[in-house]
């Protein structure tokens, strides 16, 4: 027989439904205003105090002055090969550095991987950084200097080597009788067996990669290999819309460039937050094996 609940559980339960229920209004309610700004007419974005609910005035033209900005899809083709290539180099570096320390016959693990956690805290600065980047590897304007430097994140590095440890030994052990060595063991047995943290892994390096902009910043001098972030970035910080309002009277284009940056907003976003459907029934998972402690 079901036991009755308490006041207390009550007022609790309501409690929590009013604070969920707050921060998902302020989580949803900003992106809908810039998705129905982006579909609104520019002068009555403009003309709105707060937030905008519905189109006003439904059209597309901000839309149709993005796809005419030229760096927009050079952007895009930069931030694809960026995520593409670094995601998947993140994967196999971070696989490689989290099974060596998960193993616990390596000599010296323990201060190893204080080593490796030391960096969580501390680091050269970026000077040094800078100066390794473009002077040492000679990395200055090229698309490698937007993944190299970022291949690996110590936490992400941490989280996995946290979920590999949960696989039995024994499974390891039986692999190392049938003659597998180290690299069959992570390719075939360790990593399928983690997919659930690998899925989570892919999803922080991905977005991670897909909003990153400081970096082009300091070493990306060609505007043709500018990160679409970067693009965004010059938009909305630097207000620069003027190449996408070259037909457009001077009288409109202050109104007419608010409507551009929200749908400049809206096209960045979309496509990585196309990416969460496919991912989320291993992200509740990888991250519940990764936050049990190995």
């Amino acid at each position: 027989m079901r036991k009755s609940r308490t006041l207390g559980e009550i007022v609790f339960d309501i409690f929590l439904y009013v604070i969920m229920t707050g921060m998902i209004l302020i989580m949803v309610l900003p992106m809908v205003h810039v998705i129905m700004a982006s579909f609104s007419n520019s002068t009555e974005v403009l003309r709105a105090n707060g937030l905008i609910l519905f189109p006003k005035d439904f059209n597309i033209a901000a839309y149709e002055m993005v796809a005419k900005n030229p760096n927009i899809f050079s952007g895009y083709r930069t931030t694809l090969v960026v995520v593409l290539c670094g995601t998947f180099l993140s994967i196999i570096i971070t696989s490689l550095g989290a099974y060596v320390l998960s193993r616990r016959n390596l000599m010296w693990g323990n201060t190893i991987l204080g080593i490796v956690m030391f960096t969580m805290f501390f680091s050269g600065g970026m000077i040094p950084f800078y100066l390794i980047v473009n002077n040492t590897l000679h990395l200055g304007n090229s698309i490698w200097a937007l993944i190299l430097p970022s291949c690996l994140s110590t936490w992400n590095l941490i989280v996995m080597r946290t979920s590999f440890c949960q696989i039995p030994d024994s499974l390891i052990e039986s692999a190392q009788i049938d003659g597998a060595n180290d690299f069959i063991i992570l390719f075939r047995i360790v990593i399928p067996a983690s997919m659930a943290i690998v899925a989570v892994m892919i999803l922080f390096y991905g977005v991670s990669y897909w909003n990153s902009w400081f970096n082009a910043v300091l070493f990306i001098k060609s505007r043709t290999k500018y990160p679409l972030q970067l693009i965004l970035r010059e938009i909305l910080v630097n207000n620069n819309t003027d190449e996408m309002m070259t037909s457009v009277a001077l009288a409109e284009r202050d109104s007419i460039g608010e409507s551009i940056k929200y749908a400049t907003v809206v096209v960045s976003t979309l496509p990585i937050l196309c990416v969460y459907p496919f991912l989320q029934k291993y992200f509740v998972k990888g991250v519940m094996v990764g936050a049990v402690k190995g």
